[in-house]
């Protein structure tokens, strides 16, 4: 969908618009910058402007997309093992409640951690903030996460993590981070067994 709506922006500019290959090559942290690699420059307009029009139209679309196929099944498995689920995010926080509220999913979350603006800039202090609240050994947190923005998180709290590819970055993104690639998100449970196991 961010690639249906990125190009609704751009071709409203007449801007070349782009595929899914190209979005997972160029989107990145913080957001502005991929704005640039988009073409924008904020000379005639802001970020702030572009940044809203985008949203809006994100928003018109938000409830047309499904969970991941495996989320409940991982969520289950996870829970029957005794481990709590946090979401952190960079969607706003009001708009991440409803969400999480439409599929159903609010009971399941100890947290539900977003930003107090849709400018998505970065998720580390929220990142850090939440931590401190759950006074939870670092060695006891797994982050999972689809970006290197969510490597760069889980170091900057201090916690080990794994990416999914197949989010808004390529694997190869992924993989130049150094962290545990999992080719599904059906595989976070059975990751996490092995990692108690051990």
């Amino acid at each position: 969908m961010a690639v249906m709506v990125i190009n609704e922006t751009l071709s409203k500019r007449n801007m070349p618009t782009i595929d899914l290959d190209h979005y997972q090559s160029i989107f990145g942290f913080p957001v502005i910058d991929y704005y640039r690699r988009l073409g924008f420059d904020f000379v005639d307009e802001t970020f702030e402007k572009v940044g809203t029009e985008f949203i809006d139209g994100y928003e018109a679309h938000k409830y047309d997309v499904a969970l991941h196929e495996g989320v409940e099944t991982v969520l289950t498995s996870l829970k029957e093992l005794g481990v709590s689920h946090s979401i952190l995010s960079a969607y706003k926080q009001n708009t991440l409640d409803e969400l999480v509220t439409h599929f159903g999913l609010t009971e399941v979350f100890l947290g539900i951690v977003g930003l107090d603006n849709h400018y998505a800039h970065s998720k580390v202090d929220n990142g850090i903030r939440w931590m401190n609240e759950l006074q939870m050994d670092t060695q006891d947190v797994l982050f999972v996460g689809d970006t290197d923005h969510d490597h760069e998180v889980a170091e900057a709290i201090g916690v080990d993590c794994v990416l999914i590819p197949g989010g808004h970055q390529r694997r190869e993104t992924l993989e130049a981070t150094g962290a545990v690639i999992l080719d599904s998100i059906r595989m976070v449970a059975d990751y996490v067994k092995q990692e108690n196991s051990e």
